[in-house]
């Protein structure tokens, strides 16, 4: 069994920073790409940012210059660096992986940006 566990949300205000990180544990033989998505109230789930299979990163065009995707392969762990936050950052954020060709969620993560 695969468990993504996610920390480092909270409430920030407009132009501060936050780091979450997400560790997967379990029954991992290959970590195939990881990263974050974001789902704010009355909107669609939606891409941040991934690793790709590739060994890509792609960031969704809001993020680009402010957010940075980075990862710890021995530890099976990936980082979202934000900083500039905006009100419209505000929203659950999910860490995602493809471990061994399976799909994998974390719990969610309540990132708030208000002054």
């Amino acid at each position: 069994q695969v468990q993504l566990v996610e920390s480092g949300g909270g409430l920030v205000q407009p132009g501060g920073s936050l780091t979450l990180s997400c560790a997967a544990s379990g029954s991992i033989f290959r970590v195939y790409g990881m990263g974050w998505y974001r789902q704010a109230p009355g909107k669609q789930r939606e891409l941040v940012a991934t690793f790709t299979r590739a060994g890509t990163t792609i960031y969704a065009d809001s993020v680009k210059g402010r957010f940075t995707c980075s990862r710890d392969n021995t530890k099976s762990t990936v980082y979202l660096q934000m900083n500039s936050l905006k009100p419209e950052d505000t929203a659950v954020y999910y860490c995602n992986a493809n471990i061994d060709a399976q799909a994998y969620w974390g719990q969610g993560t309540q990132v708030t940006v208000s002054s």
